[in-house]
């Protein structure tokens, strides 16, 4: 039996793009770089990857130390907005069934984002205290295949499976030997998983039947 469950976010638990495209639009202004505006739909095609990849991605007319710079205004622009935000941009089912599920198996969170992220993301749908654990790239430095690991290893879990929804998550899974589940509603597709889900609360079938 599978003996953890770990988490992308974005895609995965919630959808951040509207917020985080305007904030991230403030930034530039404030920037005062020539940097192009961003929009929700190219931002569901960026998140996922390693921040540093997404600067790359979104503004390549940027030379290194501008993309640094822009990028740390615009992570600390999206905490204010997603910490002023009152709408719930989880997707359906999902903080029920994380509640549900962190009372028989542990849950986790793996992402490739900022350091704070995660906990901003735990604290805004009120789950904290349903994750055991959790790693990302803004605090190690490593992708999503070698922090899989490094989860794994911390808590000594024999039995894992991912959730996420790019193809990005699926080879970081197939790397780190992992199977993932693909979260068909979120951001991207796959082109290999052990299962995928319609709805976040599938969850709990295939969990079961494993």
């Amino acid at each position: 039996m599978f003996d953890a469950l770990i988490l992308d976010v974005d895609g995965t638990i919630w959808n951040t793009t509207p917020i985080v495209a305007n904030a991230w639009n403030e930034a530039i202004a404030l920037s005062g770089l020539p940097a192009k505006t961003v929009n929700a739909d190219m931002l569901k095609k960026e998140f996922g990857k390693t921040m540093d990849v997404i600067a790359d991605d979104l503004w390549p007319e940027l030379d290194a130390s501008q993309k640094e710079k822009l990028m740390s205004l615009c992570c600390t622009q999206e905490q204010q907005a997603l910490l002023q935000n009152t709408q719930d941009i989880t997707f359906a089912g999902v903080v029920d069934t994380i509640k549900s599920l962190s009372r028989q198996i542990g849950v986790f969170i793996v992402s490739n984002c900022q350091e704070g992220y995660i906990e901003l993301s735990m604290e805004k749908t009120g789950l904290t205290s349903c994750i055991t654990d959790y790693e990302c790239f803004g605090r190690t430095g490593k992708g999503k295949a070698d922090n899989l690991r490094l989860l794994i290893d911390r808590n000594k879990i024999k039995c894992p499976v991912y959730v996420g929804d790019t193809q990005g998550d699926a080879d970081a899974c197939a790397q780190a030997g992992v199977p993932f589940v693909w979260a068909e509603y979120g951001f991207g597709t796959t082109e290999s998983c052990y299962a995928k889900i319609n709805a976040f609360s599938e969850l709990e079938k295939i969990l079961k039947e494993h």
